[in-house]
């Protein structure tokens, strides 16, 4: 089982396990500002915030696993099989593929507060990578040195939840995980 935790002393911690029987060649992956992604419907992100984090990398395109950027926003996602569910687009959302998810937060907020604005309009679409490539199912924690968040996107829509232990599992959804 995946773990995400966060830890906070004079300094911030978060770090996760990726417990998982085979691999996808990930690795430590690192995007400077300015690189270009191309997102699904939203054009190409290429003013940003660099990230670092692990990464599985197909066609020059980072699919983070987890990553912080250079500001101290930290995400991670985590299997939520048998409840992830994603969306068709949206007219006058943001539609942002959840493999998009990660650098489309990190790239533009400084903070979960930055964060939470982009979520109230963001719509999270079923859209794969590429063919052949099914849609993860995860949820994520997101976090900076003041607070963490949980994102879950569900049958009943986008979730986000507080989450003032900082840590997140796999299953089950999170306001079940943390009674």
């Amino acid at each position: 089982m995946c773990t995400a935790a966060t830890y906070q002393t004079k300094d911030f911690y978060f770090g996760r396990n990726l417990d998982y029987e085979f691999g996808y060649g990930e690795t430590v992956t690192f995007t400077p500002r300015h690189y270009p992604f191309q997102l699904n419907g939203l054009g190409v992100l290429d003013q940003h915030y660099a990230i670092l984090g692990m990464a599985c990398v197909q066609n020059n395109y980072p699919l983070y696993y987890d990553a912080i950027n250079e500001k101290g926003l930290c995400i991670a996602g985590l299997n939520f099989v048998g409840n992830a569910w994603y969306c068709k687009d949206e007219p006058g959302k943001d539609n942002v593929a959840q493999f998009e998810l990660i650098p489309w937060l990190l790239g533009r907020c400084a903070t979960v507060q930055d964060a939470r604005t982009l979520l109230d309009r963001m719509n999270l679409v079923d859209t794969p990578f590429c063919e052949g490539m099914p849609v993860a199912s995860l949820h994520w924690m997101i976090a900076d040195h003041h607070e963490c968040i949980t994102l879950e996107s569900t049958k009943d829509g986008l979730h986000v939840y507080d989450n003032p232990a900082g840590v997140l599992t796999n299953n089950p959804p999170f306001p079940t995980a943390a009674v």
